[in-house]
């Protein structure tokens, strides 16, 4: 979503990044037992415990043991075969350097050969080669054995010490031979572990790319109102002119008074009859519906929003298609006796008995007459509405073509300026679409002009949205303008404010924008002046 991962990425580490790390850890062991070992011997307390055979090789090898341990805490191989040589070679060390302690202490008496124990339970653990870890903890053993041997010659144990020395000999051996197992276990088990957090780390990413790729903007909201996480889809719907990366933490109601109220309905309730709403003026109709987070936790929701556009042009595509159906069946029929009373009112115009008043009833007739042919021609039309063949138009060209063959199609005096700084501006359009869709709206704007004004003046803008790579057409007239509460109304078929008009004009041009992928859409402008404006995709050069 637009927030981190809660999942960080996992280190790649191998098992010999692993067994490096243990090794280091060893390293710091025997560093710590090197300097206690000395400390032993100078310690009053503890001086008759160490060294007590030989003090002058218990020093020399305590100091060789702790400078062994100083080049290794930096200088370790980050390559497995590397560090398992140098791992043999320190356990080895360890081995001399231990059983010499010991046999200048007194041997098995003085206890350090115990120490050889976790010696090569660390080789179990360390070395990965099950016979190598097998002949360190033999060779613990064997100078174990050597060692006490050596004393008993010496006269300083007895000959019962072997038996101590065989026992602990035991010991290292089922130490060694127990924890191969087991550390290979953990191995294994770690190395799961590892694929596993990788796995739900890509997992997640990849739930990630798929909702931030979704057309349904998501949402998650806590108990509160407050929006923890959103896709890029809610954000385009609720917040489109502001960056996404600050859209966390805000309250539902920042985004829509509406939205807000129907989440507190359906969290008090536990209902939601879903119900179009608009976020902003000119914003297109979104939906909401509301999911738990958790069953029955109250915590935490889910809201799902929608672009309700799609719905309300399939509806109107099946209404279209209704009316263009009945049309088509009726057209006939309706036809047959608007032409016999138009015929009628025709023969009855050319009488020379009739009367000043019956003239005026026969070109009523004759009007109405011609109305209705145009509202049925307009709806078969629609209905007969083939797909767009789009073309990669110059728009400032094309605009000033049309213009020019509108105006000289004209029977009456009218003056249409074009405003458009863009000479090499691409379009993707039907032109003939496009020409139908410039027609209507500029006999719209004339004849709204004439009424408010007393002139035909009509004016047309082209302007650039560069963040939303679409231009603006604007069909500027000088009329009273669309009364607030008729806008609703005004792209619906058979609407109209004129006597003379079929109410079908801007529906269709609606229609014909759709279909080409634009949009049509009323705005004043800021000195008040009625706008069409037509946002249609630009083509890059």
């Amino acid at each position: 979503m637009n927030r981190p991962a809660i999942l960080t990425k996992p280190a790649v580490h191998s098992p010999s990044h692993q067994n490096l790390a243990l090794f280091r850890v060893y390293i710091g062991y025997r560093s710590l037992l090197s300097v206690v070992l000395l400390i032993m011997l100078v310690s009053p307390n503890t001086r008759q415990l160490v060294g007590s055979l030989n003090p002058a090789l218990y020093v020399g090898v305590s100091l060789a043991y702790l400078a062994t341990s100083i080049p290794l805490v930096g200088s370790l191989s980050t390559r497995l075969k590397q560090s398992q040589r140098l791992m043999i070679v320190v356990f080895l060390v360890d081995i001399i350097a231990i059983t010499l302690l010991a046999d200048t202490s007194g041997g098995m008496v003085s206890g350090l050969p115990i120490l050889l124990v976790i010696t090569v339970a660390a080789s179990a653990v360390l070395i990965s080669n099950r016979t190598l870890a097998t002949l360190i903890a033999a060779l613990s053993v064997l100078a174990i054995l050597l060692d006490t041997v050596w004393l008993i010659l010496q006269g300083t144990l007895e000959t019962n010490s072997l038996f101590p020395a065989g026992l602990l000999g035991l010991l290292i051996f089922g130490v060694s031979l127990m924890v191969q197992p087991i550390a290979r276990r953990l191995g294994r088990a770690e190395e799961l572990a590892r694929n596993r957090d990788s796995d739900l780390y890509t997992l997640q990413r990849l739930n990630e790319q798929i909702v931030q790729h979704m057309q349904t903007g998501i949402l998650l909201v806590n108990n509160e109102g407050t929006v923890r996480v959103m896709n890029k889809a809610a954000a385009g719907l609720l917040a489109p002119e502001r960056p996404v990366t600050v859209e966390h933490g805000r309250q539902l109601a920042d985004y829509c008074q509406e939205l807000a109220y129907q989440f507190e309905h359906w969290k008090d309730s536990g209902l939601h009859r879903a119900k179009p709403f608009t976020v902003m003026e000119g914003a297109p109709p979104v939906i909401a519906h509301f999911r738990e987070l958790q069953p029955s936790s109250h915590q935490e929701a889910l809201v799902f929003v929608e672009d309700y556009t799609p719905v309300t042009q399939y509806a109107q595509s099946l209404k279209l298609s209704s009316l263009g159906r009945l049309t088509a069946s009726i057209a006939h029929e309706i036809r047959n006796p608007l032409g016999a009373i138009s015929h009628a009112a025709q023969l009855l115009q050319e009488s020379p008995d009739l009367s000043a008043s019956d003239q005026r009833m026969a070109d009523i007739i004759l009007h109405h007459c011609e109305r209705v042919n145009q509202i049925v021609e307009s709806v078969m039309q629609i209905s007969r509405r083939e797909p767009p063949k789009p073309e990669y138009l110059l728009l400032a060209p094309w605009l000033t073509e049309f213009v020019s063959g509108y105006l000289n199609a004209q029977n009456r005096p009218a003056k249409v300026t074009i405003d458009c700084d863009y000479n090499e501006l691409l379009v993707e359009f039907d032109p003939e679409n496009l020409q139908r869709i410039m027609t209507n709206l500029l006999d719209n704007a004339l004849r709204h002009s004439k009424l408010g004004t007393g002139e035909g003046t009509a004016r047309v803008h082209v302007d650039m949205d560069f963040a939303a790579h679409q231009c603006q057409v604007d069909i500027i007239d000088a009329g009273e303008g669309v009364p607030p509460g008729e806008l609703s109304k005004l792209f619906e078929p058979f609407y109209t404010t004129i006597e003379e008009g079929s109410g079908m004009g801007l529906y269709l041009c609606k229609e014909l924008c759709e279909i080409n992928n634009a949009n049509l859409s009323y705005r004043p402008t800021d000195r008040g002046e009625s706008c069409f404006r037509i946002s249609m995709n630009q083509r890059a050069l």
